[in-house]
């Protein structure tokens, strides 16, 4: 793989390192759900609301439709939600490591 493709992927990986951003591909993974849908569900204004789904948009996880002044989201790569079981088992794997050496530890 040459340097191209690794700094695609870590703009990829990128995008996907803020909760917000993790929360509005959980809320989209039903499917299409409107912005003003989802500002409700957040504790941040429009506008914040708004970067992090350009940010999403600009690495194509996310398609925007527009219909007059609403703006509809989407899934553009619904296997970007794959991504959630992953991190889940490392989540997982570590916390029984963790857990194994405190136990370990305890009973020296």
């Amino acid at each position: 793989m040459n340097e191209k493709a690794y700094q695609a992927k870590a703009r990829v990986m990128k995008a996907l390192s803020s909760p917000a951003r993790l929360m509005i591909l959980d809320q989209l993974k039903q499917g299409e759900r409107c912005l003003c849908e989802l500002q409700p569900l957040f504790k941040q204004d429009k506008s914040t609301l708004s970067r992090h789904v350009r940010e999403l948009c600009e690495v194509g996880i996310l398609a925007e439709r527009r219909d007059g002044v609403r703006v509809y989201l989407s899934l553009a790569t619904p296997c970007i939600l794959n991504i959630f079981d992953c991190v889940m088992g490392v989540i997982q794997s570590e916390a029984k490591r963790t857990s194994s050496l405190v136990s370990r530890g305890a009973a020296a």
